[in-house]
Formats: C-alpha cells, sequence, structure tokens
C-alpha cells in the first residue's frame, strides 16, 4: 500500500505542524507534497523528509509572504503529481483538499477548518491591518476562491473533521458528512500539583484573533496576578495598557511552558479556536480552563468540572469566569483524565483503523 501525505504549505509551525508529524511518524516512508516548503521555519528533523513542492516554492518572496500569493494557490495544488499511490491524507486548512488524484486513488481529507479567510472572511480581517488597496481587491478574490474551495471538496472521498465546530462547517460550506478525530495532544506522565498556582496564566501567538486584549483588559479590572507566554506583532500595544501585575514572558521553551502550566493557578483561553491544544495541554497538568465557549473548548472542557466557559467576548465576562473559578473547587485528577482523552496514542489508534477501513471499503 503506497500513501502520500498532503499539506497546504509548510512555512511556518504550529497546531498544523505538530499533526503533520505524528501523521508522518505513523507513515514514515510516504512523502509529503505541499506548494511551498521554508525549511528555515521549521525543525530540523523535516530535512531528513522526503518533501516534494510546487512551482510556487521557487517563486521569491513566497515563504515569507505567502498571503501575497493567494490567486495561485489552487493552480499550485491541483499541479501535484499524486499519480501511483493507493491512499492520499491531506491535512489541511486552506487548500490541499483540492488536490487532483487518479480515480483509484482514496483521498482522505483531515480537515483542520474550512478556510477561515474564505467562509468567514468579514470576521477574519475585521482585527487586521488591511490598507484601501487590499480591502478593494480582496473581496472579489476571495468570492472566486471561496467558489472554488466549494467545487472541488467533491474530490474527496473522506473527510475527518478535528471539532463539533469544524464537522459543522464541514457540513455548512461543502455538504459533505464527517467524521471526528480530535488531534493529537502529548500528556506526559508526570506528578500533578496538589495546591493551586499562584498565577493565571495565557499562552500563544500575540495576534488579534487570539484575543488576548480580553484578558489584559480583564485582569486590569481583577488585579490578579497574569503571566502571558508568547510573542507576535500585538506585544507592544498590549504591553502598552497592561497593569503592573501582568507579566510578558516571551517565547520559552518546552520544559519553561510545562513549568509554566504547573505553576499556574489557571489557564485563560480567550480565543475561538478550530479545537486549540494548549486547554488540553493545561488540563494535562491538572490545571483548570478558563475559555470561552466556541469552537474546540465545547469539546475540550466540561464546564464547572475541568473548567470555567464564559459566553460573552467581553472583558467584563471574561473577569467573571475568573472569579467563578476563583470560588470553584477543581480535581486536578479528573481534571488530568479529562486530558488522557486526547493523548497522541488515540489519535493514532483512530486514525490507522480509519485509513485501513477505508482501504478495505475500496
Amino acid at each position: 500500500m503506497k500513501i502520500a501525505i498532503a499539506c497546504s504549505w509548510l512555512n511556518q509551525y504550529g497546531g498544523a505542524e505538530r499533526v503533520l508529524e505524528v501523521v508522518h511518524e505513523m507513515y514514515p516512508e510516504a512523502p509529503v507534497f505541499t506548494t511551498i516548503y521554508w525549511p528555515q521555519a521549521l525543525p530540523e528533523a523535516y530535512r531528513g523528509w522526503d518533501i516534494r513542492t510546487s512551482f510556487l516554492d521557487r517563486w521569491p518572496l513566497v515563504k515569507q509572504h505567502h498571503q501575497w500569493f493567494l490567486p495561485f494557490y489552487p493552480s499550485a495544488v491541483e499541479s501535484l503529481d499524486l499519480a501511483g499511490y493507493d491512499v492520499v491524507l491531506s491535512i489541511t486548512s486552506a487548500f490541499a483538499h483540492g488536490l487532483i488524484t487518479p480515480p483509484e486513488t482514496r483521498h482522505i481529507c483531515y480537515c483542520l477548518t474550512p478556510a477561515r479567510f474564505l467562509w468567514d472572511y468579514e470576521t477574519y480581517v475585521e482585527r487586521e491591518q488591511l490598507g484601501r488597496a487590499a480591502r478593494l481587491v480582496l473581496p472579489g478574490l476571495i468570492k472566486a476562491l471561496r467558489a472554488w474551495d466549494q467545487r472541488v471538496s467533491t474530490r474527496v472521498d473522506d473527510f475527518l473533521a478535528i471539532s463539533k465546530a469544524v464537522q459543522s462547517r464541514i457540513a455548512q460550506h461543502y455538504g459533505r458528512d464527517s467524521q471526528i478525530i480530535y488531534p493529537p495532544v502529548n500528556v506526559p506522565d508526570v506528578p500533578l500539583p496538589r495546591e493551586r498556582g499562584g498565577y493565571y496564566l495565557s499562552l500563544g501567538r500575540l495576534i488579534p484573533y487570539k484575543r488576548v486584549d480580553l484578558v489584559v483588559r480583564a485582569f486590569n479590572q481583577l488585579g490578579l496576578p497574569l503571566h502571558i507566554v508568547g510573542d507576535g506583532r500585538d506585544r507592544a500595544a498590549l504591553e502598552a495598557i497592561a497593569k503592573p501585575n501582568i507579566r510578558f514572558l516571551g517565547r520559552l521553551s518546552d520544559a519553561e511552558v510545562r513549568e509554566q502550566y504547573a505553576g499556574c493557578r489557571a489557564f485563560v483561553f480567550p480565543g475561538e479556536e478550530d479545537f486549540g491544544i494548549t486547554p488540553v495541554e493545561a488540563q494535562a497538568a491538572g490545571r483548570p480552563v478558563i475559555a470561552y465557549a466556541g469552537g474546540g473548548a465545547l469539546d475540550t472542557v466540561l464546564d464547572g468540572e475541568t473548567g470555567i466557559l464564559f459566553r460573552d467576548k467581553t472583558p467584563e465576562a471574561l473577569a467573571e469566569a475568573v472569579m467563578r473559578c476563583e470560588a470553584a473547587r477543581f480535581d486536578p485528577e479528573a481534571i488530568r483524565r479529562n486530558a488522557l482523552r486526547f493523548d497522541t496514542a488515540h489519535f493514532r489508534r483512530q486514525m490507522s483503523d480509519y485509513v485501513a477501513s477505508r482501504i478495505a471499503q475500496g
């Protein structure tokens, strides 16, 4: 059985790439097809993979500014030669589901989400700093790309979704059924602290849609200690409005991040993510999560048992949720058991079984 893996692009490192790494570990002989590949932006291990790129990879500036080249990704994806494979497993939140495969090849799409910049364009750009020219040109381009995106969804034989929210979007935008397989999360077997920590924790890229501004404004009101781990273009603006009870720690190593999880009172997750790995990592450390009640948090956080959900995207609603957390009592062992539902071993077993079942189905 010959398997190929595909993704939309490889020029940054995040949750999608973590999923890709686990799938590649499962099928180490499988080549990885993608539009562009920037080795300097990814872990050293990728340089030992068989990575095959499109014509777009040779264009100047594309790796550093891939958003500028949006009109060309459909043709770049469609140019990839996937002849001779029994199964193609695409892992995508953008264009890779549009691959052209031979009739005898089964295309399984692990859909991280239908592209947000296409299907939720207004919300996506609301907090982005776009110039006047971009705002004039983009709507027409987005309309054309959305039509292509919907049309090529019929090329996929089987859709997999990473959460209930994504499953709903696949049905809404593509008219397709899907099965949920939650993304892999490394849940380390570490001793759980018995005492509640002394600070609240926020972790992630400091960019607009992550809504770290809500956290800063809420904790400005509360005066409780808050650690913010991560970096991004919003950092200077957030630091400018933050009061002294808020510390910006920048990027930390994996070991330092684990220490932050272990020492926190609760983890604060204000954005709406398709799944969200960090809330599961925090629960693996036995720490409750305060999360916005949307997206993947509805799958991973049990309100009142492993954390607190808030339903309005306002500093006041978040501050009220923090005070509910202060008054609540949580069982670290129960929180950790919830995290184990998303452990990498579960993902590997479910994905392997699913691929095998689809091959058997023919």
